[in-house]
């Protein structure tokens, strides 16, 4: 293996040596011997410059390349180590890391979708059974309380896993859209109506602003879009500790927007780069998987849309779903 340090210790030493003897020769007034060992040790420094960067400084931008890919999610990527020597070395080092990253992350994700399949089938009977405990007469007072506390947390548990298996899907490559043109407006009034009744239970107050124009079919799946709706009101209801959240739909030349703005304390600000990453839950209270929003991007990624979240002027969280017109 070829060593950098020995190769840029040596090759110092050897551009030393040239400047003292040239030096020295100009001492003892052998000026056009000077004059060509210095011009030989200026040629000898670019050399070693451009041999710095194709050998160092250009495999190690790649490197970084490659470490920005793997902090990006994608694991298992390997970089052909083309250099025996230390930056070899490195490369096989991350290479490594990448597997092993990927085979913890796969086993991971394999992990959560074994458990939560398994979840399901008791969650399933355990909401059952309450609902049908709950409409028993003879159950009353504090065990018909106790028996809503179980139906609302088994209610919960499910939506958790749910969600959970949603990530699986995405990991795993089993995460497909089924578009088709669709009337967004209809969309977003349908989760408005279905959500908003539990909103209103809730004390909160959904105020929609329609469009002022009809807004023209656009490309989408409506079950994933209605997905995205009713968990960005949900985020908006217990995150927002608002009693009131405004909805806005309109349009320009490329995009349809659809904004969800609350009225609450908003997102810190070292926290809103961070809170469409899975399993990210920042300094919330809240009770959650954390990876709602994340299968909300995605969603909305796969529509070749944005989905912006910000704090709004004069208080409260705003997130703003951007997706394309037909290209029809």
């Amino acid at each position: 293996m070829i060593n950098l340090k020995n190769q840029l210790l040596i090759s110092g030493a050897a551009a030393l040596v040239l400047l003292l003897l040239g030096i020295w020769l100009i001492v003892r007034g052998t000026i056009t011997a000077a004059v060509i060992i210095l011009l030989v040790m200026c040629v000898y420094v670019i050399l070693i410059n451009l041999w710095f960067r194709t050998f160092v400084a250009d495999p190690l931008d790649k490197l970084t390349i490659f470490s920005k890919k793997i902090a990006d999610g994608k694991y298992g990527t390997q970089e052909e180590v083309v250099i025996d020597n230390e930056i070899g070395d490195l490369t096989s080092a991350i290479n490594e890391m990448s597997k092993k990253i990927a085979v913890a992350d796969k086993t991971r994700t394999e992990f959560i979708s074994q458990i939560s399949h398994e979840l399901r089938t008791p969650l399933t009977a355990i909401t059952g059974w309450s609902e049908t405990i709950a409409y028993d007469p003879a159950v009353q007072g504090d065990s018909l309380r106790g028996i809503h506390i179980i139906t609302k947390e088994s209610e919960r548990l499910t939506r958790m896993v749910a969600e959970l298996l949603e990530f699986t899907r995405i990991q795993d490559g089993r995460f497909n859209l089924r578009i088709e043109l669709i009337d967004i407006a209809a969309e977003l009034e349908d989760a408005l109506f279905t959500y908003g009744e539990i909103m209103k239970q809730a004390g909160i107050e959904i105020n929609y602003s329609s469009p002022k124009s009809e807004i023209p079919l656009i490309p989408g799946d409506p079950e994933r879009l209605k997905q995205v709706f009713t968990n960005v009101l949900d985020n908006a209801s217990k995150h927002g500790h608002s009693e009131k959240i405004d909805v806005s739909l309109w349009e320009d030349k490329k995009f349809v927007h659809i904004s969800f703005r609350d009225y609450g304390n908003g997102i810190p600000e070292d926290e809103l780069p961070h809170v469409k990453e899975k399993f990210y839950k920042g300094s919330s209270k809240n009770r959650g998987t954390g990876i709602g929003l994340a299968v909300c991007d995605e969603i909305i990624t796969r529509h070749n849309g944005r989905l912006d979240i910000g704090n709004a002027e004069g208080g409260g969280c705003i997130v703003t779903i951007s997706l394309p017109m037909s290209s029809d």
